[in-house]
């Protein structure tokens, strides 16, 4: 039987037609904003001592990253997915050779492609998830953590960040770009999806215990788990749309002052999180394209309406104020330190939206909080960052330098320091000043894939 040529060019247009248009996203590079010779000095000493934290606290053989510089502390795996980066910026800062930080990395990715996947109750991972803590004299699981989906997300955009920017042409980084591939195609995300049914219905969930199985909450709410589904689309995960606008079915938008409305979660590090790897500047989703805004400008709404729930200090908490702010997850004074009616809770996912959405504020302020959000609003942080040293100096200062989290009302200060605030920090300060991870972490063909499959587009 014989085709007519001309019939079937028009079948191959139209059915070229009919496939999704693929975009590009590229990175905008760092943010515009000019500084002065000592808002440079400040930043550079803030950087190199933080940087200090991943140098010093990895695991010698295994490279992995230890939770918190205590010397009980676990293996975290975000902590060791914000250290494959800042490993890189201390090469690029002169701090580190690329040879050192390349060796670091490969023997970092070797710990995790080589320990056992099994749904042995001490494995260290299984389907290509990890525990969320690992012990420091073996790998395996610590305490009864979860399989977590979103601190592995956080491990693999570090991945993702290494096959990238490890490209030269000799056997540590060809091994690094080999073994990063190999544990991003492992990971079964159809196996984190959650059940048709109850408020989590196909979202993808929290994670996953050997005991009981699936974690019996998923993913909803504008939070950081936003790059968890971009990540998950990009690699294949079968239902990753319909997961996907399960999911923002559940945000909240808020207009907590004038001017500032924006799909809301009162604590900081869910707006820093993903954007400490994917540059959102001029792209948007079908919800954000509805508000006419993308992420990045979200994440600078909160910024600024967190600045103001400080000014207002509903509360009264000692030492709020225009440049004293920053509330998120963190360490906090324990009941101990209650006093009249001031309430303390210790760890807490602290945030603050709002005068009307707020969680857990009990005075408690952390820098990672507002040092991370510099690419979003330069204009206030810096001050901010000046201010709150000037105020409290080396109470809130130590070897890796700012402490965890202060107190001012019940005069306590946490004087250890956290590996999932100490990446942020030192990687947002660098992609605002010169774009590094975001540019790295943007030409990937998972996250080009994951942002196409998800329906970002450009914004006009």
């Amino acid at each position: 039987m014989k085709i007519n040529k001309v019939l079937l060019l028009m079948i191959l247009v139209i059915a070229a037609c009919n496939q999704p248009k693929q975009l590009a996203f590229e990175s905008k590079g760092k943010v515009d904003y000019p500084l002065t010779v000592q808002e440079e000095a400040m930043l550079d000493s803030i950087q190199q001592i933080t940087f200090l934290f991943f140098l010093n606290e990895h695991h010698p053989e295994w490279g992995i990253i230890k939770d918190r510089a205590a010397d009980w502390s676990p293996s975290s795996i975000a902590a060791s997915g914000f250290g494959i980066p800042s490993f890189a910026v201390g090469v690029e800062r002169n701090w580190i050779t690329r040879k050192q930080a390349a060796d670091i990395t490969l023997r970092m990715l070797n710990f995790y492609k080589n320990s056992e996947q099994s749904a042995d109750t001490a494995a260290a991972g299984y389907k290509g998830f990890y525990y969320h803590f690992h012990r420091l004299n073996s790998g395996t699981r610590e305490w009864d953590c979860e399989l977590s989906t979103v601190d592995t997300g956080l491990l693999m955009m570090g991945v993702i960040f290494a096959r990238n920017y490890y490209n030269s042409d000799n056997e540590v980084e060809k091994q690094i770009r080999e073994t990063a591939t190999f544990l991003l195609n492992r990971i079964d995300w159809d196996f984190m999806e959650m059940p048709n049914e109850g408020n989590f219905a196909r979202t993808i969930s929290m994670g996953w215990y050997p005991e009981t199985g699936l974690h019996n909450m998923g993913w909803e709410g504008y939070n950081e788990a936003l790059f968890l589904y971009i990540l998950a689309a990009g690699s294949d995960m079968k239902n990753a749309e319909r997961s996907y606008n399960a999911w923002l079915k559940t945000y909240k938008w808020r207009t907590p002052y004038e001017g500032l409305a924006h799909a809301a979660f009162p604590p900081l590090f869910g707006h820093q999180f993903s954007q400490s790897f994917i540059d959102f500047r001029g792209i948007a989703d079908s919800f954000m394209r509805e508000k006419g805004i993308d992420y990045f400008e979200n994440s600078r709404r909160a910024t600024y309406a967190q600045q103001q729930y400080a000014i207002e200090n509903p509360h009264g908490w000692v030492g709020y104020n225009s440049h004293c702010w920053g509330i998120t997850a963190s360490d906090g004074p324990t009941e101990e330190y209650n006093f009249d009616d001031k309430h303390f809770m210790g760890y807490a996912g602290r945030g603050a939206t709002g005068p009307d959405y707020n969680y857990f504020d009990d005075g408690t302020i952390a820098p990672y909080a507002s040092l991370s959000s510099i690419p979003f609003a330069p204009e206030i942080v810096l001050p901010t960052i000046r201010s709150i040293i000037e105020v409290n100096g080396d109470k809130i200062w130590g070897k890796y330098g700012f402490y965890d989290s202060f107190n001012q009302t019940a005069n306590w200060v946490n004087d250890d320091f956290v590996g999932i605030a100490q990446g942020p920090m030192l990687i947002m300060i660098e992609n605002f000043r010169t774009g590094l991870v975001w540019d790295y972490v943007m030409k990937d063909p998972i996250i080009q894939k994951g942002l196409n499959r998800l329906g970002y587009e450009h914004l006009e």
